[in-house]
């Protein structure tokens, strides 16, 4: 796959955009050259010449946190898409102290920077997502998420700072692109699995199982288990005309919270989609649904095609 489509780095006001494109100065957030920042923060689109790393990544989206001692919680950031950009990559910037990341698009906004936020601070549709020591995402030849101008890009960073002392760092998405000319398939990402989770603390294996029926004939292509400290095992399997076969079915660690490509799997119209996650928990109290990690997830992050833009609509009982 060619991955020759020039990249710019425009940065203002604490907030690092990547798009394509170039020419302008630094902080020309309008894409002319010498132009300023509109003040607020907040845009996505061809400004500076800043260029590309050296394998094609820029950051797409970004801020700076502090969290004290001991302290969790969400900050958030919000930028207006400017040009239209094919993204077939993506690399997560997780320093000390960074959760999970999830990246998702909107249609509309009334906010733009920096915010603080929840978990429930995200947008219809998916882009993507990582958590502690998740690897980069390269999606197969010809497929890509399509960021169209006039949308707007969230960033939703999970704090939690378990260390002795304060932390401050960086947190962000890099993302790689190609030109429009060599995308066959636009794909998005879609969670499966189940937010109803009550898990004994009785140290046995337990489980929680949700997903749905494909409503349209979906190619999944990489998977992305999330759960946190008490999950030991995630299994993902697809039910068509009464067969059931596995997509992911792997024992699971919170510190290494990979991706998963598969062959390019189809997912007919009405097949059943199932994630069965296992957990032991010896903490002395029950683990439910919840955004710390002190609680628990259950979810398998789907990146598939055709795009729908539903991110919990393969998820029981709902998502964040």
């Amino acid at each position: 796959m060619s991955r020759t489509l020039a990249l710019a780095l425009v940065v203002f006001g604490g907030l690092y955009v990547a798009a394509c494109g170039g020419g302008g100065s630094p902080g020309a957030v309008d894409g002319t050259p010498g132009g300023g920042s509109d003040g607020g923060g907040g845009h996505v689109d061809s400004g500076s010449g800043g260029g590309s790393g050296s394998d094609g990544f820029v950051e797409l989206i970004g801020r700076d946190w502090t969290m004290g001692q001991g302290q969790e919680g969400y900050k958030c950031i919000r930028a207006a898409v400017t040009q239209d950009m094919w993204v077939d990559g993506f690399r997560a910037n997780s320093p000390q102290g960074t959760h999970h990341e999830v990246l998702t698009i909107s249609e509309n906004s009334n906010q733009v920077g920096e915010y603080d936020c929840d978990a429930g601070s995200l947008d219809s549709k998916m882009l993507y997502a990582a958590g502690v020591n998740t690897d980069d995402l390269d999606f197969p030849a010809g497929v890509a998420i399509h960021v169209t101008t006039g949308q707007f890009v969230n960033l939703n960073l999970h704090l939690f700072d378990l260390t002795d002392a304060d932390l401050t760092g960086h947190s962000g998405v890099s993302v790689h692109t190609i030109a429009q000319a060599d995308v066959v398939n636009e794909a998005d990402m879609e969670f499966s699995g189940t937010a109803l989770i009550n898990i004994p603390s009785d140290n046995q294996p337990h489980t929680a199982t949700g997903g749905c029926q494909a409503p349209a004939d979906w190619h999944l292509f990489t998977l992305w288990p999330h759960m946190h400290q008490t999950a030991t095992h995630q299994k993902l399997t697809v039910t068509h005309n009464g067969t059931t076969t596995a997509l992911i079915d792997t024992d699971y660690a919170f510190t290494e919270q990979r991706n998963y490509p598969i062959t390019n799997t189809l997912v007919h119209q009405g097949d059943q989609i199932s994630t069965t996650c296992t957990y032991v928990n010896n903490t002395g109290s029950t683990k439910t649904f919840g955004e710390s990690s002190t609680s628990e997830m259950c979810f398998t992050g789907m990146y598939k095609y055709p795009a729908d833009g539903n991110t919990f609509g393969c998820v029981v009982g709902g998502g964040f």
